[in-house]
C-alpha cells in the first residue's frame, strides 16, 4: 500500500466523487466528503515525509516506465503543494455540511459534494503529474467542476460568475494545450523531465512561442494582472464553502504549474536570461500589489474586498519568483502555504456571517461583534495575519520577500512590499471599524455561528499564529523546494 501513496492520492478523492452524487441519504454524501478529503490530507503528508527522507518518488503508472509511461512524479516541491492542497480541503469540508445546507439546500448537497472532490483530484493530480499533457487533463478536471461549484451561489449574479470564469479559462487552457502541442512537435515527449533534457538542445522559434503560450495561460488560471478579471466575481458570488477552498488552492496550484514549468520545464536559464521573464514578472507582480490593493479599499462586498486582496497576493507570490534567487523564491513558496491559510480563515469566517445574516455587505456587519464575537475576531486576526503583523504567517512571507528584495539591491520593491501592506491596514479597517466601532442594527436574533462552523475557522486561526512564531518547518520545507527548483541544492 505504501509504495501506491502517489496513485492513491488521486484516485481516493475521484472514487468517492461518484459515491458522494449518487448517495442521496442527508448527511451520507458529507460524511464520504469528509472520509475521502482527510485521507487525501494522511496520503499527502506521508508522501511529504518519505520525500524528505528518502528524495524523489517516481511512480509509473501501469508498470510503464517514463518517457513511454505516465508517470507521477513526488519531490519537495510537489509534497509541499500536496499537503497544502489536501490539507484546506479536509478542513473546508467539515465546515461545509452546515454551510451548503443553508446555502444551497439538502437536495442539491450530494452533486456539490461530488464536484467538490472532483476539484481536489484535478488539483492534487496537477500537482502530482510528471506528463504535461495528464496536467493539462487535470487542469481542466478541476476547471470544470470549478464552474459548477462557482454557479451553484445563492446568488443570481453567481451563473454569470460561472460563465466568466468558463470563458477566461477555456482561454487559458487553450494556451497552454497549444504550448504542450508545440513542444511535443519539437520533442516527440510529453514526460516533464524529458522534456527538461530535450528541450536546451531543440531551441528555435517554437520553443521561445510555446514557452510564451503556456506563460500566458497559467498567467490566467493564476489570475495574475491583468488577467485576473474573472477571479472577483467568482469569489464574490459562490458559495462561501467554494470561496474559501477556491481562494486557498486554485491560484496556489496554477501558481506551483508556473513553477514547474518555468523551473523544471525550461530551466533558469532559458527562462531568465534568454527570455527575460523577470522583467515581465517584476512590473506586474507590484502593479497588481498596489492597484489591487488600491481597488480592495473602495469595496462594499466583503467577499469582493478579500477577492481583490487576493490578486494583490499573487502579485507577493510572484514577485518572489521574479527576483530568482533561493531566498525570493523560498519567499514566493513561503507565501502560497501562508495565504491559503489567512484567506482560508477569512473565507470561513465570511460565510459564518452569511450563514447568520445573509450578507456579507460592511453595513450589514455594522456591530456585529457584539453578536458574533468569536467570528469576527477570528476576521480580525486573519487580517492582522493579511497585513504582516508580526508573530503571523503573513509577516513571515514579507519578511523574506524584503530580504530578497534587499539582497538584489532592489530597495524600491520592498519599499512597494511595505506600501502593500499598509494599503492592507486600510482595508481591513473597513471591516473591523464597521463591527466594532458601530451600532448594531440588525435582526435581534442574530446569534454566534455554531461550533461547526467555529471550529475550522479557528483551526486556520490558530495555523496562522502558530506557524508566524514557529515557522521553521515552513521555511525549511519552502527553502529545500527553492533550492530543488533553482538546482542549487545538495
Amino acid at each position: 500500500m505504501i509504495n501506491h501513496l502517489p496513485i492513491l492520492q488521486v484516485i481516493v478523492p475521484l472514487m468517492a466523487a461518484p459515491v458522494a452524487a449518487l448517495v442521496r441519504k442527508r448527511g451520507v454524501a458529507w460524511f464520504i466528503t469528509v472520509l475521502a478529503t482527510w485521507a487525501s490530507l494522511a496520503i499527502a503528508v506521508l508522501l511529504l515525509l518519505d520525500v524528505r527522507d528518502g528524495g524523489t518518488i517516481r511512480y509509473a503508472l501501469g508498470g510503464w516506465a517514463a518517457p513511454w509511461g505516465i508517470e507521477y512524479r513526488v519531490d519537495t516541491v510537489s509534497a509541499y503543494v500536496l499537503v497544502i492542497v489536501a490539507g484546506i480541503g479536509a478542513i473546508v469540508t467539515p465546515y461545509a455540511l452546515l454551510s451548503v445546507r443553508r446555502e444551497i439546500g439538502v437536495k442539491q448537497a450530494p452533486l456539490f459534494y461530488s464536484a467538490l472532490l472532483l476539484c481536489l483530484c484535478g488539483l492534487l493530480g496537477i500537482t502530482i503529474t510528471g506528463d504535461v499533457f495528464n496536467l493539462f487533463v487535470f487542469l481542466e478536471i478541476s476547471s470544470i467542476s470549478a464552474y459548477a461549484l462557482i454557479a451553484m451561489g445563492p446568488d443570481r449574479r453567481a451563473l454569470h460568475a460561472a460563465y466568466k470564469y468558463l470563458i477566461m479559462g477555456s482561454i487559458g487552457a487553450t494556451f497552454i494545450v497549444i504550448g504542450i502541442g508545440m513542444m511535443y512537435m519539437m520533442t516527440g515527449t510529453l514526460n516533464m523531465a524529458d522534456l527538461a533534457r530535450l528541450l536546451p538542445s531543440v531551441g528555435g522559434r517554437t520553443v521561445t512561442v510555446a514557452f510564451a503560450f503556456l506563460a500566458v495561460g497559467i498567467s490566467l488560471k493564476l489570475a495574475l494582472f491583468p488577467l485576473h478579471q474573472w477571479l472577483p466575481d467568482a469569489y464574490a458570488y459562490a458559495p462561501s464553502t467554494v470561496t474559501a477552498f477556491l481562494a486557498s488552492t486554485a491560484t496556489k496550484v496554477a501558481f506551483y504549474v508556473l513553477l514547474r514549468v518555468v523551473f523544471s520545464v525550461f530551466g533558469v536559464v532559458f527562462a531568465f536570461e534568454t527570455m527575460s521573464l523577470h522583467w515581465a514578472l517584476l512590473p506586474l507582480a507590484i502593479v497588481a500589489v498596489l492597484f489591487a490593493s488600491l481597488t480592495a479599499v473602495y469595496q462594499g462586498n466583503v467577499k469582493r474586498l478579500l477577492a481583490y486582496s487576493s490578486v494583490a497576493q499573487i502579485g507577493y507570490m510572484i514577485l518572489g519568483v521574479s527576483l530568482a534567487t533561493v531566498t525570493g523564491l523560498t519567499a514566493g513558496l513561503l507565501h502560497l502555504f501562508n495565504h491559503a491559510v489567512i484567506k482560508g480563515a477569512l473565507f470561513l469566517a465570511m460565510g459564518a456571517v452569511m450563514y447568520r445574516v445573509g450578507s456579507v455587505r460592511i453595513e450589514a456587519m455594522q456591530g456585529l461583534a457584539k453578536r458574533m464575537p468569536w467570528t469576527m475576531a477570528a476576521f480580525v486576526a486573519g487580517g492582522f495575519s493579511l497585513i504582516g503583523v508580526p508573530l503571523t504567517v503573513g509577516f513571515v512571507s514579507k519578511w523574506y520577500l524584503v530580504l530578497g528584495a534587499i539582497e538584489n539591491d532592489m530597495w524600491l520593491v520592498a519599499f512597494f512590499v511595505l506600501v502593500g501592506s499598509l494599503l492592507a491596514v486600510a482595508y481591513i479597517w473597513k471591516v473591523a471599524e464597521a463591527a466594532y466601532f458601530k451600532d448594531y442594527i440588525g435582526d435581534l436574533d442574530v446569534r454566534e455561528a455554531p461550533l461547526g462552523l467555529l471550529v475550522p475557522m479557528w483551526a486556520l486561526v490558530v495555523a496562522n499564529f502558530y506557524f508566524g512564531v514557529d515557522a521553521n518547518l515552513t521555511v525549511g520545507v519552502a527553502r529545500q523546494a527553492a533550492e530543488l527548483l533553482l538546482g542549487v541544492g545538495p
